[in-house]
Parts: C-alpha cells; structure tokens; sequence
C-alpha cells in the first residue's frame, strides 16, 4: 500500500507537471511567435523516414502583414462560426457524426481553434487520446488568446504544400509575391487546397480547386467581406 501511495503521488506530481506546463506554454504563444510546429517536425520525421530531402519553408507575418482577404478565405473555407464559437461548432459536429454514420466518407467538423491546437502541439491521427488532448489545447487557447491570435497563428502555421507553412511561404510559393499583397482571387484558391495541401495546387488549380475557391468568394461576400474581421 505504501508503494501504491507513492506511485499514485508521484502521477498526480506528473499529471499536475503536465497541465501547469501546456498553459504555461499556450499563455507564452499568446505574444511569442511559435518557432514551429509538430506539424513540421512530423513532416521533417516523415521525409527521414523516407530517405528524402525536405526545406521547411516558413516566414512569421503578424497580423498587420497578412491580407484581409485572406483571413476572409480561410474563415470562409474552414470555420464560418469563428467568430461566435468558444472552440468547438456543435452543429457541425452533430453534422459530421450523422455522415459519417450513412457510410458517406469521414468528414471532420475541426474549428480554426481545434486546428491550431493540433497543428502546433499534437500528431496527427484520430485516436481518442489525441482528440481528448486537442480538446485539452482548444480550450486553453480560447481562454487565454483573442480570436484574432488564433488566426494569426493559424495563418502562420497551415501547410500549403510540401514543405510549405504559412501564408507568406504559400504566398511566395505559389503566387511569387507577399502575403500582405494576395488578392481575393489568389486568397481564395490557398483557402481552397487547405484540406489536402501536398495533392492541391493553389498555383496550378484542377478544375475541382477552382470550383472550390469560387464557392469560398461566394461565402466571403455572404459573410459581409472585410468587416467580419471587426467581430473578433
């Protein structure tokens, strides 16, 4: 029994270690730009793996540097609810889980907030270990970050492309020209590949991808444009 309190002690030390340091870091990311992501170390890992070369291609753009259409985009594209929600669209969860139910394909209901989350601190995979610890980081991230951090984080940190991370690598990736100067046009189309970033071209659109960044200039205007950005 000794044993048993010691090991139980020495858990709780761990456990309470564990969640004093993940807010620890998430309220020092609130002004620090992250120097990465698990995303890029897992993509660094997976080119090792591999035996091939990989040039992690990233540039931190604040707030100020990053084109209001395309924060539109992705807000169009990915998390309509932005704005309103507290991290997690119950609606679209619901919606998920009865598609994925009829068989219907699997079809994820991630906010901006839980994509974040993921990207900066977690692997990839659907475990219930994982979703359990993205939950864990969407919830201190939407307490202690305003909106407009998480998506300036997240802008920085999306994967456009092999290698590709953040909006001013996408930008001069694809586009050859700054973040700040992307038009609605070609803010659209990175918004467009953002579900599948390594098979989608924003550069070189499908027919698909075009259709898709066509649907996302629709919902911008929709969404009231620009002044959307005033609600967060």
């Amino acid at each position: 029994m000794p044993k048993l309190r010691r090991l139980s002690r020495l858990l709780a030390r761990l456990l309470l270690g564990a969640v004093l340091a993940s807010v620890l870091a998430v309220l020092a990311l609130r002004w620090l730009p992250p120097p990465g992501s698990a995303l890029m170390v897992e993509r660094r890992i997976e080119a090792w793996l591999a035996g091939e070369p990989l040039d992690l291609q990233r540039q931190w753009r604040p707030w100020t540097a990053l084109a209001d259409d395309l924060k539109m985009a992705v807000i169009a594209a990915e998390d309509q609810k932005f704005a309103s929600h507290h991290g997690f669209d119950l609606d679209a969860i619901r919606a998920a889980l009865a598609h994925n139910e009829r068989g219907a394909g699997l079809r994820g209901a991630s906010t901006l907030s839980q994509q974040v989350a993921k990207n900066l601190f977690l692997w990839s995979g659907r475990s219930w270990t994982r979703k359990a610890l993205e939950a864990w980081f969407t919830v201190l991230i939407e307490a202690l970050w305003p909106k407009q951090r998480i998506l300036e984080v997240y802008l920085n940190s999306a994967e456009w492309g092999h290698g590709v991370f953040g909006a001013e690598a996408a930008a001069q990736h694809h586009f050859a020209k700054s973040a700040r100067h992307l038009s609605r046009h070609e803010a659209s189309l990175l918004a467009a590949v953002l579900p599948n970033p390594r098979a989608w071209s924003a550069g070189r659109p499908s027919a698909y991808v075009s259709r898709r960044a066509n649907w996302i200039r629709q919902q911008i205007g929709q969404l009231g444009g620009s002044r959307y950005l005033q609600r967060l």
